[in-house]
């Protein structure tokens, strides 16, 4: 077996339901490529259950660091809770390893930018779990939309309305700026409006408003946003936990065609479904079919296309300016949230309080503590 064809050697930090439900069989399927050597969480129990999951040869360790130095893995796995990642992706960096982290990558702009400079000064690279845009369904709605096959995007709409009760937000790092970074827009609505960045390329301008309805934290429990894209699409994007009826949505309606994806976490073939216009004829139609391979949307073709890329060694989609894209329209939008005014693409620099918090020093929003 050559070195660009070796197995990979792998390593987990944090070991909760995100890494043994998602991860694990990831890893798993992709086990002619991978080998998980090592796991590392801070509570013995959890990471003695997960490796009787995993299988005995993988090592335990309750300090990321000391694994890093044993072990020396190819590629390090982070499920651990969002507070955490920034330092534990900038550590793995250090150490040589690639990254691939759960979102998001990290709680601000200047945090990405810490881990933009660990990737220059070691020269490999972290991404952000974004499973949505890997699924052969977005890869070919990407594909019509971005040739032009579809006509022009002009009006699109991205929802994320899910339900969470009281219960959720009673584990103590939930709907707090300091440990989760925000609310629905950064914990559940960022897959859905990272998908739809994927499809539509950068946006240039966008207004927004946010608001705590039901639930007592620090950060909002539902935020709307209206986006000018720099093709000249206007979309919505809204970002709920209030939802009794949850769904995941984008709608985009272009020229020639409106291009539809429904499901909640994740999509199939069948879950993308083309509309056209009147004056499009069938032959065109035609050409828009589903891929005849069903790639579900999941951690297992992400890990797949970072093992690419890795083999290739070139820098992974979902990082580098790609993944700051994502984060970037997030602090526009709590930006523009709570200013009340329109934030441009690209404003939010050093110097700017939203480039070092979520909640950019807003005193009705930065100031408020639960007991």
């Amino acid at each position: 077996m050559s070195p660009s064809t070796a197995r990979r050697r792998v390593a987990v930090i944090g070991t909760g339901a995100i890494v043994s439900g998602s991860h694990l069989p990831a890893l798993r399927h992709h086990a002619d490529r991978v080998e998980l050597v090592a796991a590392v969480d801070v509570d013995q129990a959890r990471l003695d259950a997960f490796r009787e999951l995993a299988g005995e040869d993988v090592a335990g360790y309750t300090s990321a660091g000391d694994m890093l130095d044993a072990v020396r893995p190819d590629l390090v796995l982070i499920g651990t809770p969002p507070w955490l990642h920034r330092e534990q992706t900038v550590t793995a960096l250090k150490a040589g390893a690639w990254v691939l982290c759960e979102k998001p990558l990290c709680l601000s702009l200047a945090e990405y930018d810490d881990i933009a400079a660990a990737e220059e000064a070691s020269g490999v690279y972290a991404s952000a779990v974004f499973q949505h845009r890997y699924g052969s369904g977005a890869v070919h709605a990407r594909e019509l939309i971005t040739s032009g096959e579809l006509g022009a995007p002009l009006v699109a709409h991205c929802q994320t309305t899910w339900h969470r009760d009281a219960a959720y937000f009673a584990v103590p790092w939930r709907g707090r700026w300091a440990t989760e970074g925000g609310g629905p827009t950064m914990g559940h609505g960022i897959h859905q409006f990272d998908l739809l960045l994927h499809l539509l390329g950068p946006w240039a301008e966008i207004r927004a408003m946010a608001a705590r309805l039901v639930h007592d934290t620090e950060s909002e429990d539902v935020s709307t946003a209206l986006v000018r894209f720099e093709n000249g699409a206007l979309a919505t994007v809204v970002n709920s936990v209030l939802s009794p009826h949850e769904v995941s949505r984008i709608r985009i309606d272009c020229a020639d065609a409106t291009v539809e994806l429904t499901h909640l976490y994740g999509n199939r073939n069948d879950d993308w479904v083309y509309t056209p216009a009147p004056h499009v004829p069938s032959e065109r139609v035609t050409a828009w079919r589903t891929p005849a391979a069903d790639v579900p949307s999941s951690h297992t073709a992400q890990l797949g296309t970072l093992l690419d890329a890795y083999d290739n060694g070139v820098r992974p989609p979902g990082s580098g300016p790609d993944a700051r894209a994502t984060l970037a329209f997030a602090a526009a939008l709590y930006k523009a949230a709570f200013t009340g005014s329109p934030v441009l693409a690209g404003e939010i620099s050093p110097g700017d309080p939203f480039y070092q918090a979520m909640h950019g020093d807003h005193p009705h929003w930065a100031l408020k503590e639960r007991a």
